[in-house]
């Protein structure tokens, strides 16, 4: 059983709802939702993130440990601490106003950089991330990330950008965890696989079905 993903569903960080979705801002229906600002209210899963973060890290010699605004933000600087690494934060976008940061904390030319996410869905933010990096001068390793919700898309988006992520927990992962735990049965599993393939297309089955049997 995979203990990150039994730490994440016991504390609802996530939530999984196969019959009752969560909807997007962008309206598609969602059967899971990842709310790992959770983990921070909870000393014994924020320590077992922070120690697979670091174990995950720490080979790649990196010489910065960078943590995307907001979320990221914590789980960077535990990290580095733990490393002894200098830290920055990337903010979505510059400020408009002082001296127009939108990378926070000294970041020279040449550094290696690892950009540490809390979520991945589909890489746009945590790519924008990395070209910021980039512009700066240095050198982004990889992007570390907590979760992924595994979607096509985000592969697709990962390869376009030519950049590299890693998650300590797959959608995959979680969802035979799920179904070890009683959570959500067999059959549902294999429903909720089918989400991060084409979340279009099963928000779009889901929604047929509402009214099909409304």
């Amino acid at each position: 059983m995979n203990q990150l993903a039994q730490a994440l569903l016991e504390i609802e960080a996530v939530t999984l709802a196969p019959t009752a979705p969560y909807t997007w801002a962008s309206g598609l229906r969602s059967p899971i939702y990842c709310d790992n600002r959770l983990t921070l209210s909870s000393p014994a899963v924020r320590t077992l993130i922070a120690d697979k973060l670091a174990e995950r890290i720490r080979p790649l010699n990196a010489d910065v440990i960078a943590g995307t605004a907001t979320a990221g933000i914590p789980h960077a600087a535990l990290v580095a601490e733990r490393l002894g690494l200098p830290m920055v934060y990337i903010r979505g976008s510059a400020k408009g106003h002082g001296k127009g940061n939108q990378i926070e904390g000294r970041l020279q030319a040449g550094q290696r950089v690892i950009v540490v996410e809390d979520l991945l869905s589909t890489g746009m933010s945590s790519i924008e991330a990395t070209q910021a990096v980039e512009a700066a001068g240095a050198s982004v390793i990889r992007i570390q990330a907590i979760f992924s919700y595994g979607m096509t898309r985000l592969k697709e988006n990962l390869t376009a950008a030519g950049v590299e992520a890693d998650a300590l927990l797959t959608f995959t992962e979680l969802l035979e965890t799920a179904v070890e735990t009683a959570y959500i049965s067999k059959e549902e599993q294999e429903g909720l696989q089918t989400w991060s393939i084409d979340p279009v297309k099963w928000s779009e089955s889901f929604l047929i079905g509402t009214k099909q049997n409304s």
